[in-house]
């Protein structure tokens, strides 16, 4: 994998979203065959002998026993299925996290305790685990005469990737073994008087000087860095500790290796386009219809073939409406 300073290698893309639509074609490319949603895995909270607290609840609680909570609670990821189970509601193609947990419109919709007692919270979004990407990409290269070669876009505006001029770094490592006088003069917040009158000089980020300061994939809305990827990369869960954008500085500090997801992957020959969209719950893949067949079939994927003209948003959901 390696960065692309010609970000015009993606400008076929553009061409193909409908940009300020309210569809699903304003984020991935309009004039394929076929198009599926693979939903994002959410997370499961629940206690062996009793109904997971409300935050409220929590909050009531003395002392001794929210302590007594800590470590037997039970987590694990769980399905839209499983939830839409839980909640008594209809997983569908269209299906909105928000709906499918009943949150009452301007309540918390992120984590919601079913009538059975469980705490759901919702998927991430812009971003799949590597294992289910790695199970999308094991069908992605089988339907490509180009699975050596391709691209991967990266959102620009993702915190630390890129460095910048400015004032403060966009993120701090604390060291805890320093003086604590030390860590509380790193965590302090600057008199925002004072940056008007303190000079800029290049904050770092993830990628190079040179990558930050380099053209970028212009995309209705979004702006991507560009980079070389076969796509047979992607289905080995460990494709992170081959990434240019691999996260270095964090495992210094003692954090476990990571690199941010790509949002969008595709073929040399363009056989297909995955497209995790930033502030998509789920990804979609637009490709054959044999290929949407072959991922909405594989159990260890959760997905639905969806119109090229589905519309993902928040009052797309009529059936839990």
């Amino acid at each position: 994998m390696e960065w692309i300073d010609d970000p015009s290698r993606g400008d076929w893309l553009r061409e193909l979203l409908d940009a300020g639509a309210q569809t699903t074609q304003s984020v991935v490319p309009r004039g394929y065959d076929a198009y599926a949603r693979v939903f994002h895995p959410a997370c499961l909270r629940s206690l062996p002998d009793r109904a997971v607290p409300t935050q409220a609840e929590y909050e009531r609680m003395p002392d001794a026993e929210r302590d007594a909570l800590h470590g037997t609670y039970i987590d694990e990821t769980t399905t839209w299925a499983q939830t839409a189970e839980a909640f008594g509601t209809a997983l569908h193609p269209l299906a909105q996290w928000q709906r499918l947990v009943r949150a009452p419109d301007g309540e918390d919709w992120r984590t919601r305790v079913a009538p059975d007692g469980r705490e759901f919270t919702s998927p991430e979004e812009g971003s799949m685990p590597p294992e289910l990407l790695a199970s999308v990409a094991s069908h992605l290269i089988a339907h490509t005469s180009t699975p050596d070669a391709g691209f991967a876009a990266l959102w620009a505006g993702w915190g630390g990737l890129l460095g910048f001029m400015g004032q403060t770094p966009s993120r701090r490592f604390f060291s805890f073994d320093a003086p604590a006088h030390e860590q509380l003069l790193e965590r302090s917040i600057h008199n925002p008087f004072e940056d008007d009158y303190r000079k800029k000089t290049w904050q770092p980020g993830i990628l190079s000087e040179e990558i930050s300061r380099g053209p970028r994939l212009q995309l209705p809305d979004r702006e991507h860095v560009l980079f070389s990827a076969p796509p047979r990369a992607f289905a080995d869960p460990d494709w992170i500790l081959d990434a240019p954008w691999r996260d270095a500085e964090a495992e210094e500090h003692g954090f476990a290796p990571s690199a941010q997801h790509p949002s969008l992957i595709w073929p040399e020959d363009r056989a297909w386009v995955l497209v995790s969209e930033i502030d998509f719950d789920s990804t979609i893949v637009a490709g054959s219809a044999a290929l949407v067949a072959e991922i909405c079939a594989d159990p260890a994927v959760e997905a639905m073939p969806v119109p090229a003209d589905a519309d993902l948003g928040w009052q797309g959901d009529e059936v839990n409406g």
